[in-house]
Order: C-alpha cells, then structure tokens, then sequence
C-alpha cells in the first residue's frame, strides 16, 4: 500500500498507539489501514460415492486439480459462499453439510474453510475458472496433481471421516507457501 484509501495522502508504517504490529498509517487523516487474512471457502461434493473435482483454468496452479473453492464475498455467510464456488466452478447446485476443515494458510495471509456437501443431481461442468470437472472415485483422486495442500490436507480428512462413518471438524495451520 502506498495511499490512503480515505484521503489519498501518502501512507507510513509504523506501530500505532495501543496497538503491537506495524501498519500502513496515515498522517493526513489518522486512518489505521489493517491487513488481515483471507477466507477461501470451499466444499467437497460427493455424488454416489463419487468426489466432484475441478482442473483450474487460472493461476496460480493453473492446470492443478481442487475441490469447488474460493474467495468469500462480503454478504454472504461461508456456506452460501461455498455454494456459490460450485455453481461458479463447476456448474453444480450442492447441499452444504458440516464443517470438514480449517486450515490456516500462514504464508498466503489466508484462512481456507471447507464444508461437506452432497450434489442435487450429477451433472455438472466446467465453469470459466475450470478447464475442465470431473466426478472421481476414491482410487482415482489425482493426489499428484493437487493444486494445494489445503486441499489434499481436507480431501484426505473427508475420506477418513467417510470411512469411520464420522463428521469431525479438522485443523490444520500451513507455514509455508506452495511454488
């Protein structure tokens, strides 16, 4: 950041009163610019057993295979944000189910939230941020072809819980960025 979004003036950075980290300040008009982390939301859908996956159109890690997630919009809560990536991604209406996992992406400044979900119906496809969607079973998940670990870390969590026949929250904290 280089200007107040408030007033235009050239910021500084330095530690405010009563607070403990730098931030981007500004001496014109005293606002305090805060830069927090990012939730990504996101879901596993499953249709008769089968997991739905998406092969990423965009960077970063184009080409790369995910499960339907991204940015959280403002206004709406994180299941219907999860809802909303698998209409996006993969043209595909879901039902959200339970928190599946939490995984806090130190490095990227991100907090990746992903739900449970069962497909309506199976048909999906791909959207503009996919190249292409595909329902997977189990032995076939391209493990070596994920685009991040936070989503081999909640795919991995979900197959687990499936097995045991459980619904457990899961967490995880990521240092350091995927290259």
């Amino acid at each position: 950041m280089s200007f107040c979004s408030q007033c235009g003036a050239r910021l500084t950075v330095r530690v405010p009163p009563g607070d403990h980290l730098p931030r981007y300040l500004c001496e014109a008009c005293g606002a305090v610019h805060y830069q927090n982390p990012r939730l990504v939301v996101g879901c596993v859908p499953e249709h008769a057993g089968r997991i739905l996956m998406c092969r990423r159109a965009i960077e970063p890690r184009r080409g790369y295979w995910t499960v339907p997630a991204g940015f959280l919009e403002n206004g709406e809560t994180l299941q219907e944000g999860a809802a909303r990536e698998s209409r996006e991604e993969a043209q595909v209406e879901v039902e959200i189910g339970s928190l599946l996992s939490i995984v806090h992406v130190l490095d990227a400044h991100q907090v990746h939230v992903f739900f449970r979900a069962d497909m309506r119906a199976e048909e999906h496809g791909a959207g503009p941020e996919s190249l292409e969607t595909a329902l997977v079973r189990v032995e076939d998940i391209p493990w070596a072809d994920l685009a991040f670990p936070s989503t081999e870390f909640s795919l991995r969590r979900y197959l687990e819980d499936r097995a045991e026949q459980r619904e457990t929250h899961h967490f995880a904290t990521l240092r350091r960025r995927l290259t």
